[in-house]
């Protein structure tokens, strides 16, 4: 994305701003900023000359937790690639995307610097990171470390009938697939592998599994709906192997299965 200049909201045929409670803006100090002392001047992301809005439609913030929607609304960016590997991204632009203050857009890309989607520009924003295809190898390489034991031992130890109760999310991710929406079908893959593995009860390995997944979601693997679809029907022979307890199948579409994973 080439940047360019970034329109004012009053100006004539701007989309109106969506409206967020008033006590969850911090006192303005011009076009999309405001002052906030407290947070170093070089994460930002102040400067916005020569920048284009973001593309895609102005979201409304609602939920209370203006912050955790904003960081979902990023995550959602980098999957369909709204937000481009390798561009940099102010904190105010976003926010006048969503209508929000700079502050929580911050706060959600600061969460992102952590996860290791983007990283921190002085003076600038947040640039996304370029992903390639050996750290998107190594991920699955520990995805399987990691869930192909689990898995096993799951195959072998959870009754038939705990696994029908997984069926109808790994349907929805068929349905997901089928609507071709990368963001949707990402949200519902998560669902399912976070469900496979919650059967074993270990919390922690859950957290752990569910932040490498989404790490390994961006940029996607397979392209297009066909991708999806094949995706998602690895879902539903998964669930097979794993209720008849055939460890050599599952041990084999697991690793396919994040191999090739969006």
């Amino acid at each position: 994305m080439k940047q360019g200049a970034q329109g004012s909201p009053g100006s004539p045929g701007a989309p109106a701003a969506a409206r967020v409670p008033e006590q969850q803006r911090p006192a303005a100090v011009g076009p999309g900023r405001e002052r906030d002392a407290t947070v170093p001047s070089a994460a930002r992301g102040e400067h916005t000359h020569g920048e284009r809005p973001v593309p895609g439609p102005r979201a409304e913030v609602r939920r209370s937790s203006v912050r955790g929607q904003i960081l979902d609304a990023l995550r959602t960016a980098l999957v369909t690639g709204d937000l481009k590997p390798g561009e940099v991204y102010s904190a105010p632009v976003l926010g006048e995307r969503f209508g929000v203050s700079a502050t929580p857009v911050r706060e959600a890309m600061q969460q992102l610097a952590l996860e290791g989607a983007v990283e921190v520009v002085p003076n600038r924003g947040f640039r996304v990171i370029e992903r390639g295809a050996r750290e998107l190898a190594e991920l699955a390489e520990v995805r399987a470390l990691i869930e192909v034991p689990v898995m096993l031992r799951l195959a072998r130890t959870v009754p038939a009938e705990r696994w029908a109760e997984l069926r109808p999310l790994a349907e929805e991710t068929v349905r997901a697939a089928a609507a071709g929406c990368p963001a949707t079908y990402a949200e519902s893959d998560r669902s399912f592998h976070r469900a496979v593995l919650a059967l074993s009860g270990n919390a922690q390995l859950v957290r752990i599994a569910e932040d490498l997944h989404r790490r390994s979601q961006w940029p996607p693997v397979r392209h297009g709906r066909a991708g999806l679809v094949a995706d998602a029907a690895e879902h539903l022979a998964l669930l097979d192997a794993l209720t008849a307890g055939d460890l050599e199948v599952v041990r084999e579409l697991v690793t396919e299965h994040f191999t090739g994973a969006p």
